[in-house]
């Protein structure tokens, strides 16, 4: 008998959204777990049976991203490219169901005090962080959201903190609802959480109508999943209801799709 999806696909209204640090295949991965060549299967079995209808996809090198759009098949569109000044490199694709959205707008920015010069950095982080954001209009329901997917630094308090008052902006100026997905690289707890869930962009997690898994922590580093650290976090706006959450320990007999835990949402757009 088949796994069962812990979300799935979503009707109207109701969108399935989800964040996945897909960890960065490596040229030479020394544990089994980690090499790309068994996990690539992994990743392709759950987003097979999850078929959210938004993705945030965070470590992504190009292939890694061709293998998510492989995966997810031909009705997908994605937005985002590698973090250096070339475009090269991990990056922090996003994909939706273009069936059920229409892309309105998007771009990839730098977090840094020059978001527009790509590869730049700044406030500490030592190598360059994107975002990228997508202003989307579901077909079925004509509401409007933003959705923001990036990747916090993993070094520097300091730029974790001046990227999360930075993406707080782009998502409670605006007048149309707002989503964020992203490998945050900090715990609920944190300075960098306090200063994202101000204003009135909130943690999905405690915001959930229902929680589908324990809080597992979502680094679990190919291990077996264990409540701790819930580093991957997805927000909304007031405009957005969550009506259940949960972090997905999914394997398949070739192993884990990652060292990081999805985490899945199944939201509702209101205003």
């Amino acid at each position: 008998m088949g796994a069962a999806a812990l979300i799935g696909v979503a009707t109207a209204p109701a969108l399935h959204v989800m964040t996945f640090n897909v960890r960065r295949r490596l040229p030479l991965s020394i544990r089994r777990a980690d090499r790309w060549t068994g996990r690539r299967r992994a990743v392709d079995a759950l987003l097979t049976l999850e078929q959210p209808t938004v993705l945030g996809v965070q470590e992504a090198m190009p292939g890694q991203a061709d293998a998510v759009a492989d995966a997810l098949g031909a009705r997908y569109r994605r937005l985002g490219h590698g973090r250096d000044s070339r475009g090269r490199g991990e990056g922090c694709p996003l994909f939706w169901d273009a069936e059920r959205l229409e892309l309105l707008s998007g771009t990839q920015l730098a977090l840094s005090p020059t978001p527009a010069v790509a590869g730049s950095r700044g406030w500490g982080n030592p190598v360059p962080r994107v975002v990228v954001v997508a202003r989307l209009r579901d077909r079925l329901t004509s509401r409007e959201l933003t959705v923001v997917n990036t990747h916090l630094d993993v070094f520097s308090r300091r730029s974790r903190l001046h990227a999360a008052r930075w993406l707080r902006g782009v998502l409670t100026t605006g007048t149309t609802a707002g989503i964020i997905l992203g490998d945050m690289n900090a715990r609920p707890d944190s300075a960098t959480a306090r200063e994202l869930w101000v204003g009135g962009l909130r943690d999905a997690w405690p915001a959930a109508d229902v929680r589908l898994t324990p809080e597992w922590a979502t680094f679990a580093d190919y291990r077996a999943p264990r409540r701790g650290a819930r580093i991957d976090w997805i927000g909304v706006t007031p405009g957005v209801q969550v009506d259940a959450i949960g972090i997905n320990a999914f394997r398949t007999d070739v192993g884990w799709p990652s060292d990081h835990l999805p985490v899945q949402a199944r939201v509702r757009v209101c205003s």
